[in-house]
Parts: structure tokens; C-alpha cells; sequence
């Protein structure tokens, strides 16, 4: 295959279906005009989707949309005679000047599409759109292998709630050589992985000269999204990984201060050294919140979208900090449940995003005081370190990976086209399936975790982190979209 002959995919579809803001997804770029009224694409555009060394390239074809979809398909059937030739070539340019462009584009495709796009409401039932057999009628006439895309289909869906809609697509379409394939991809939430399986059914539906070039065209734009996410799961892994190391000093106050957290446990005293900790775990909380962000804006821009992320993602934050203190065991035998269940409770405040340090801080010391011998293991742990700090720990940890995978679906799924980035509530399907990945990858998050010493860089904790993400991320995947 020559460079001056590239392999051509022409997306086609009834006007405002969103052929154009299917194409700025694809592309990773804003291309064409997108408004929510018919006949914005007036005359046919292509853009390069990928190309390689050896002179391969793939074209995105955009066309005007079908409006008047019967009259067309009769028009066009009626260009072999002279009566269609003026009609065509002399009437419709100059009277209906829409029409004309919508003839010339499926001209277009005709001669320069080797496989056709074309575009469904899905939200419709298909015996609902009044311009399918027309169009179909359309798609005949061009002649080339035609690929169904089911758009409009909403938010990420089931793999089996995908299936069904194919299916009953596929049923509605019949027989018909030329539909090689019906495929949901919705423009606005859409998957990488499904890109792939795209491209993997229009080669199957290519002539066979050109299949070696178009084998080097897949195996490039596979490399392009792959090296998207293998960075993703580096802008991950960073935040996460500092967030282990991380600490945040408390000044100690010694026995008096075990006394008057003791006190206050029961309500008979107030402890100005609480004060002193809600600091401290405010500001590591701070700091967490202004990676996560920071994490977010690249994995965004990674993606080739626009926008930034919530300038406030601490109602993210999971549910549990651990107090380390150089404490004796006699002490811990005094305190350890007190300050534990205190900071414990301080954490669910965090947790719900407001920093209040109030009930939630009162109800985990009252929990804890009757908890402490148990609790004063953990609290003594640190024995040896200097002074007291606050620390993340494991569960907390966890639940960052969990919120980091969530976070990577929902950029990986944001369709260019549909603006800029802007978060959103999950599909329900996704968090019991980042919870089942969770929970078979434990021991390897325990690992990690168990890295952390007041000597831990983060950059060893990144290294080690990095690859578990990755599979989990790679499982979730192919658990979302098996036939990918």
C-alpha cells in the first residue's frame, strides 16, 4: 500500500446522530463543528487517524448527515439516467443546496471509503427510525462493507446490557451482506479497548491487498493507547506512593497529655494537644488532596481531553489514619485506644470532606478508651521512632488504589467529544468490580504496604506499586469488555 492511497473509514449516519463528535474522540483532537441541530457538517472532511514509517495511513472520513433519508435513497437510484442527472447535477445545486452536499458526500464515500461507519441512535428502538431502510437502501447503493455503530447508547453499561442491544440491532438489520458487523461505541463513553476491537473487525472486512499495511496501522495505534496507559498507571501509582511515606509530625505531650486524653474520652476534660493533632492530619490530608489533583490534570491531559479536575477530591479520601509514637508498653497499656480511636474518628470526619474534628473525633476516642489493650499493640509499633506522627495506614492505602482505578475508568471512558472533563458519579457496575480486583490482590498491596519504614522513599514504593496497578487495571479491563 502507497502512501498516496491510504486505507479510508467513512463515518455516515441520519443527520445529528454525532458522527462529529464521534470523530474528535477517535482523533484525540477537536476537528469539524458540533451543535445540537441537523445538517452542522455541510461537505465532507477526512483527518489522519494513524500512520506508520513504512508510508501506511488510516483516514477518518466526517459526511454531512442523511436528512431527507427516502427521497435520497431514490435520488441516487435514479443517477443513471438523464432525468437524475438534472435533477442532481442542476436542480437539487442550486435549489436545495443541503441536499446536493448530502448526494456528493455519499458520492464521496462511495469512491474513496474502504470500509463505512455507520452511525445508530441506540436510544431508539430500531423499528422506531423511520430513515433506517432508506439509509440502508443508501448503504447498498455505496456498495462497501458497512460496520453498525450503536452511539448514543448513555453511560457505560454491563458487558451483557452491550451485548443485548447488538443483538437486537443485529436482528433488526437482517440479512444484508454488506453489514459486516454492528458494534456499540458510544462517542461520549466509549473505551480505548473497543477502539481496538473496532479496528480488529475492519480489518477483517478489508480486500486482502490491503491487509499487511493495515496489520502495521492497528499494531501503531494499539502502541500509541498502550503507551497511554502504562503512563496512567505511572500518574497513579505517584500520589499513592508518596502518600505511604508520608507524615506529619505531632508534639508530644507526655503523661499529662495520655491524662487529659483520657479525661476527655469520659468528658471531664478537654485536651489542647487534640488540637495539635487534627493539624497534623488536616495538613496531610491537604497535601494528599493537591497530589490526587495534580494526578488527575495528567492523567486527563494523557488522554487527550480538556479540562481540569475538582479542585476538592478529600470527600474521596478513605476512612482510617494510625497514630506511630515512641510510646512504652505501660503507656500504650493507658493511651493506645484513646489516641488511636480518637484519630480513627478524626479520619471519618476527613473522610466526609469537612474537617470539622467534632463528633467523629469524640465518638472514636469513647470507642477506643474501651478497646485500648487491644489497640496498644498497634500504636506501639513505633517504638523507636522519635516523637509521635500521623500516618495513612494499609486499609486507607487501600482504598486509594480502589479510588485510583475508578478514577482511571472514568477518564479512560470520557469521550473528547463531549467536551471538557467534568466528574461525574460512577456507573454502578464498576465499583463492585474494582472491589472483586481489590480483594484478589490483597496480599500483593500488603507487600507494598509493608515496604514503609521511616527510611521508605517513595520511589521504591512507586516501582513495586506499579505493577500491581497495572494488572489490576489490565483485569478490570478485560472484565468489562470480555471480546476485547
Amino acid at each position: 500500500m502507497s502512501a498516496d492511497r491510504p486505507i479510508a473509514l467513512s463515518l455516515i449516519s441520519h443527520t445529528n446522530a454525532g458522527k462529529t463528535t464521534l470523530a474528535r474522540t477517535l482523533l484525540g483532537r477537536d476537528v469539524g463543528e458540533v451543535r445540537d441541530e441537523a445538517h452542522v457538517t455541510q461537505e465532507a472532511e477526512s483527518w489522519p487517524l494513524v500512520d506508520t514509517p513504512e508510508g501506511d495511513a488510516l483516514l477518518l472520513w466526517d459526511t454531512p448527515g442523511f436528512g431527507d433519508s427516502a427521497r435520497l435513497a431514490k435520488r441516487l437510484a435514479q443517477q443513471g439516467n438523464p432525468i437524475g442527472w438534472f435533477l442532481t447535477q442542476v436542480w437539487d445545486r442550486f435549489r436545495d443546496r443541503t441536499f446536493w452536499l448530502t448526494q456528493k458526500a455519499v458520492v464521496n464515500v462511495r469512491d474513496e471509503a474502504d470500509v463505512v461507519l455507520y452511525l445508530v441512535n441506540a436510544a431508539e428502538e430500531p423499528g422506531d427510525a423511520g430513515y433506517l431502510a432508506p439509509e440502508l437502501a443508501v448503504l447498498e447503493w455505496i456498495g462497501k462493507p458497512a460496520i453498525v455503530l450503536l452511539n448514543q447508547t448513555g453511560p457505560p453499561r454491563p458487558h451483557e446490557e452491550e451485548a443485548a442491544d447488538e443483538a437486537r440491532w443485529r436482528q433488526a438489520l437482517g440479512q444484508r451482506g454488506f453489514v459486516h458487523a454492528v458494534l456499540a461505541l458510544d462517542a461520549f463513553a466509549r473505551c480505548w479497548v473497543q477502539e481496538i476491537e473496532l479496528l480488529r473487525i475492519v480489518g477483517t472486512s478489508l480486500r486482502d491487498e490491503k491487509r499487511e499495511g493495515y496489520t502495521r496501522l492497528v499494531a501503531a495505534w494499539q502502541a500509541r493507547r498502550q503507551a497511554q496507559f502504562e503512563q496512567s498507571m505511572v500518574v497513579l501509582a505517584a500520589p499513592i506512593a508518596t502518600a505511604a511515606v508520608d507524615r506529619e509530625a505531632v508534639p508530644d505531650a507526655g503523661i499529662k497529655g495520655a491524662l487529659r486524653d483520657l479525661g476527655k474520652s469520659i468528658g471531664i476534660a478537654r485536651d489542647e494537644g487534640e488540637d495539635a493533632k487534627a493539624r497534623a492530619a488536616e495538613s496531610l490530608a491537604k497535601r494528599l488532596n493537591a497530589r490526587i489533583i495534580d494526578s488527575t490534570d495528567r492523567l486527563i491531559a494523557i488522554h487527550e481531553l480538556t479540562g481540569r479536575a475538582s479542585e476538592d477530591v478529600r470527600a474521596r479520601l478513605a476512612n482510617q489514619v494510625t497514630l506511630d509514637a515512641p510510646v512504652s508498653a505501660g503507656k500504650a497499656a493507658m493511651m493506645g485506644g484513646v489516641v488511636s480511636g480518637a484519630l480513627s474518628g478524626l479520619a471519618a470526619d476527613l473522610a466526609a470532606g469537612g474537617f470539622t474534628f467534632g463528633a467523629g473525633m469524640l465518638a472514636g476516642a469513647v470507642l477506643g478508651a474501651l478497646g485500648g489493650a487491644g489497640l496498644a499493640r498497634g500504636v506501639n509499633l513505633a517504638k523507636g521512632k522519635s516523637g509521635t506522627s500521623v500516618r495513612w495506614d494499609d486499609a486507607f492505602l487501600d482504598g486509594l488504589v480502589r479510588s485510583a482505578l475508578l478514577r482511571y475508568l472514568a477518564v479512560a471512558h470520557y469521550g473528547r467529544g463531549r467536551g471538557d472533563w467534568a466528574e461525574s458519579e460512577y456507573p454502578p457496575h464498576w465499583p463492585p468490580e474494582v472491589e472483586r480486583v481489590a480483594a484478589a490482590y490483597r496480599v500483593e498491596l500488603a507487600h507494598v504496604w509493608s515496604m514503609r519504614s521511616d527510611a521508605a522513599d517513595e520511589t521504591a514504593i512507586a516501582a513495586a506499586l506499579g505493577p500491581v496497578l497495572t494488572s489490576m487495571a489490565r483485569e478490570l479491563l478485560d472484565s468489562l469488555y470480555p471480546s476485547s
